[in-house]
């Protein structure tokens, strides 16, 4: 059985019995008011129980389980920080609420008995709304105070570090190797839209868009192994904005996060709007392994080039090498020289020649 049932049989019941023990008055009052009112007391009591039991299967419900449902979800959408504030803006209310309340009473009736009670809903009210919409203002400024020194000289911890997460990079997959190296410094949140997002992909009718998409939750999985940066899958959604981009830039911007990702329109968009951004392709592109033109290095031709009798081989890092006269040599190693090195927006390349024929 339901709450819901339940919850109208009790308020059928529970006013049942308050229509008994109004029905005497009600009776006597319709027997003053009606000169032919002929009922008796008997039938004035059942009708009566009967009406009101009637009123409490209807009402009951919502004036009990609704409110809660709706409150339930209100709190599954807070992030813990706005239910924080909103618990520090109702106790600082109804604080400043109880202080007035003394000279408020003070005023001549029927202002002194309305007022204070008027300023309780009025004060919590404020408070709540204050800090819930300045909640971020109030955050930072409580983590820019100064603190104690401690052992060393180091300063107190001022808050952990969070990173919001793109589809992109979890599909991408080098997150997890990056989360293993300990650069990330953070927790990993993952809202609830972008494992929604990523579930779309993988059940996808597209054979490589789902395969992708597995890879990502595999990923993901991966990634919550990891004891060193946690994840988070959080439920906190932007309302009124359908696109994933736009819910990921507007919840950026009130967690004060930056978004890692992998997707250039987003980096774009983004970066106009002042989020900050972590590219993996940018940091990829980083690390990469400097070459300057007349160094030597060895490397493995594994192709054929585009161009007449070119070879091309692949640094650790990805890194493609072009090897003029290199076709001859294809599937051995060889030292080769750097000649020219070319920046693209897809990378670096390396022109190379081998080293015996420069």
């Amino acid at each position: 059985m339901s709450a819901m049932i339940i919850s109208r049989i009790i308020g059928a019941i529970v006013l049942g019995v308050v229509g008994v023990f109004t029905s005497l008055p009600i009776h006597q009052y319709l027997t003053g008011f009606i000169p032919d009112y002929s009922l008796s007391p008997s039938a004035t009591i059942a009708i009566s129980s009967a009406v009101f039991a009637i009123l409490g299967f209807l009402i009951t419900p919502y004036i009990t389980i609704k409110p809660i449902e709706w409150l339930k979800k209100v709190f599954n959408k807070a992030t813990p920080q706005t239910l924080v504030s909103g618990l520090v803006g109702l106790i600082i209310g109804l604080v400043t609420a109880a202080i007035m309340a003394f000279p408020l009473s003070l005023l001549p009736k029927p202002l002194g008995q309305i007022l204070p009670f008027v300023g309780l809903v009025l004060f919590a009210y404020l408070g709540v709304v204050l800090f819930v919409t300045r909640q971020e203002d109030f955050f930072n400024m409580i983590k820019h105070m100064p603190s104690r020194s401690v052992k060393g000289g180091k300063a107190a911890n001022s808050g952990e570090r969070r990173i919001l997460v793109d589809t992109s990079a979890i599909i991408d997959g080098r997150i997890a190797d990056i989360a293993k190296t300990g650069f990330l410094g953070g927790s990993l949140i993952v809202p609830r839209f972008v494992l929604n997002e990523l579930q779309f992909v993988s059940d996808s009718a597209d054979s490589l868009r789902r395969q992708r998409g597995r890879r990502g939750l595999e990923v993901l999985s991966e990634l919550q192994e990891n004891e060193d940066v946690p994840v988070i899958i959080t439920d906190v959604d932007v309302e009124g904005v359908r696109e994933v981009d736009e819910r990921l830039i507007v919840l950026a911007q009130q967690m004060n996060a930056p978004i890692l990702t992998n997707d250039f329109n987003l980096n774009r968009v983004a970066d106009l709007q002042g989020v900050r951004i972590l590219n993996i392709n940018d940091l990829s592109n980083a690390v990469k392994v400097v070459l300057l033109p007349g160094e030597e290095f060895t490397i493995e031709v594994i192709q054929e080039g585009k161009e007449y009798q070119q070879g091309v081989g692949y640094l650790d890092d990805g890194t493609m090498v072009v090897v003029e006269n290199g076709e001859k040599y294809l599937g051995q190693s060889l030292p080769v020289i750097v000649t020219k090195i070319l920046q693209t927006s897809a990378g670096r390349m390396i022109f190379a020649r081998p080293t015996q024929e420069h």
